[in-house]
């Protein structure tokens, strides 16, 4: 399922749980008390991790960029490299964390697992992204 998709259903759990819950204050993402609150954390949870991979990803293709720029014809390529990698790891991901899902599929409990295992991964590639920066670096 693509990343939107994945956005668009948890979108819709929200969308279905009536509004005063919805407009109650902040949920406590510390200590959730609810299914929902816990959903909730887990999707800012992942939007965090998301940003913090979009803010890597885009220096690491930076980095790369510079190396091809200096590198003979016949070593160009890094950025390529990287931009065919992360296309790549996009899928995986969002298959692996709806598969990941099925573990309470169609209960409550699902969107969080998802959610979770979105910022797993997610948090997972950035750490891969800065080591590859890194090992530019040297």
């Amino acid at each position: 399922m693509p990343e939107h998709a994945m956005r668009a259903a948890v979108l819709l759990i929200l969308l279905l749980v009536p509004s005063p819950l919805l407009s109650q204050a902040a949920p406590n993402c510390k200590e959730p008390s609810s299914q929902l609150e816990m959903t909730i954390c887990a999707g800012r949870d992942y939007r965090a991790a998301d940003a913090e991979l979009n803010t890597t990803y885009k220096a690491v293709i930076a980095q790369m960029k510079a190396m091809d720029a200096i590198l003979s014809p016949a070593l160009k390529g890094a950025e390529k490299a990287l931009r065919q990698a992360q296309r790549a790891w996009i899928p995986y991901r969002d298959k692996a964390c709806r598969s990941y899902g099925f573990q309470a599929r169609g209960g409550t409990m699902e969107p969080m697992l998802v959610a979770t295992c979105l910022a797993d991964l997610t948090r997972s590639r950035t750490g891969e992204l800065k080591d590859i920066a890194g090992g530019m670096a040297n």
